[in-house]
């Protein structure tokens, strides 16, 4: 087998490869020129990249040629919703533009990889109290450029499978942490924060946003598998959300975060206005039973050995 990840070294992409090449699989990336490849720097070895932007039509096409990929784990995108706020265009040229550039090239190449489209449960956006826990039958209602940018892609995803008959498998993903994510996301932010305090690079404050948005948080670890076992079982055309089902405040995940790192009590919360978005989700807790009935899926790492290995993580990062 065969598999093509685009966005290798990003945050999911480098977890994926890692649990592709124990699997067995002859893993290719593709990754654009000056990115930073720290989180695949130990996988260099074992991996092909190609570079490719997938707002380069032409690029596209030359690297699926190269590949010839029988899987495609598609995970490039601007995947940060304050961005989408900032810079709505080039969201929409990263995510859909790009995204239509892949399923052209297929086209050209006459080529029918398995694809898998990472979406998001920012796709659900505004989700009404009897609405949940969300189920794939949820209207999408986003509340976010980033959100709206999302849906487009999952609905091309299906408009490619039901025109051309693109064998294409949706998914819709709820908030997924773990060692390497980026700063910026809130889980990885206070464990940043944290990881800072303890080095004594930061006085003993933890700036935050909107605490009383509750999410779904699974393992990026757990996450891997589930888009391994959507393109080995799940059906062209379908949609299927990845979720524990549990739903965490983000106050209470911080005070998680401050146990692990040994400072609850001992630091300042501190509200920082800019880190508000100008619309946010409340509630976003899923239901993953769709695609357990039909893989076996559940996650097995529990959050709070995730934050620990997240706040690790970058108190390594930070010797």
């Amino acid at each position: 087998m065969k598999a093509l990840i685009t966005g290798i070294t990003g945050f999911v992409g480098s977890h994926l490869a890692e649990h592709l090449l124990k699997q067995g699989v002859e893993v290719w990336g593709t990754t654009r020129r000056r990115s930073p490849r720290d989180n695949i720097s130990h996988l260099l070895d074992s991996i092909r990249l190609v570079e490719m932007d997938l707002r380069d039509a032409t690029a596209v096409v030359e690297a699926l040629n190269e590949a010839e990929p029988e899987w495609i784990f598609h995970l490039a995108a601007q995947s940060f919703v304050p961005t989408s706020w900032r810079a709505p265009d080039e969201t929409f040229q990263s995510n859909c533009i790009g995204q239509i550039h892949l399923f052209e090239a297929l086209r050209v190449l006459k080529a029918s990889p398995k694809v898998l489209i990472a979406g998001s449960s920012e796709e659900y956006g505004m989700v009404l109290p009897e609405e949940l826990p969300i189920t794939e039958e949820n209207p999408l209602r986003p509340l976010s450029p980033y959100g709206v940018s999302k849906v487009a892609q999952d609905l091309l995803g299906w408009q490619y499978h039901k025109s051309y008959g693109l064998p294409v498998v949706r998914t819709r993903a709820f908030n997924h942490t773990g060692p390497r994510r980026g700063s910026t996301f809130v889980s990885s932010n206070f464990c940043h924060q944290c990881a800072l305090i303890q080095r004594g690079k930061k006085e003993p404050v933890v700036e935050t946003g909107n605490l009383d948005a509750v999410r779904d948080f699974t393992d990026v670890r757990d996450v891997v598998r589930a888009y391994v076992l959507a393109l080995e079982k799940g059906v062209p055309g379908e949609v299927y959300n990845i979720a524990s089902g549990a739903g965490v405040r983000i106050g209470d995940l911080l005070q998680m975060v401050l146990e692990v790192a040994g400072l609850k009590g001992k630091v300042e919360i501190r509200s920082d206005p800019s880190r508000i978005r100008p619309s946010d989700v409340p509630v976003l807790i899923g239901d993953a039973s769709k695609f357990r009935a039909l893989t076996g899926w559940m996650p097995h790492i529990p959050l709070d050995q995730t934050l620990s290995d997240l706040y690790h993580y970058w108190l390594e990062q930070l010797k």
